[in-house]
């Protein structure tokens, strides 16, 4: 995939197999199936490895062919789809307000303790810490 081109926007199946594979690293599609099937009892082989095909060919995975059986690895990296997925998201859902989606995940999805390390972040970020 050229470093031009847009990222692919990958589907909530396809989310799925490239979390296992930023988790694990290079598996091969059997492995990938193993991780699955441990999460969904649904999973099965010849879907997850028919998906690993098609992610291939749409640029999100590379494929190691020089070995057997082939390992399949995530093109880009997770801060990089979740950044273009987030910028996605803001500007469909919150008119492109970054503020308005912090707003709404501060009061309906962080739990206490995460709230306390986000002020502690910020606490430190305005007093210049790194």
């Amino acid at each position: 995939m050229s470093k031009h081109s847009p990222l692919p926007t990958p589907t909530a199946a396809e989310l799925e197999l490239l979390r296992i594979l930023w988790q694990h690293g290079p598996l091969d599609a059997r492995a990938v199936y193993d991780f699955l099937a441990l999460e969904r009892a649904d999973a099965s082989y010849a879907t997850v490895l028919r998906q690993l095909q098609l992610m291939h060919g749409k640029g999100l995975l590379s494929r190691d062919e020089s070995r057997r059986p082939q390992q399949y690895c995530a093109v880009e990296a997770q801060e990089k789809v979740q950044t273009s997925l987030l910028k996605d998201l803001i500007g469909k859902v919150f008119a492109g307000s970054g503020k308005a989606l912090v707003l709404t995940a501060l009061r309906e999805h962080v739990s206490d303790a995460d709230r306390l390390e986000i002020e502690k972040i910020l606490r430190n970020k305005d007093a210049g810490k790194p």
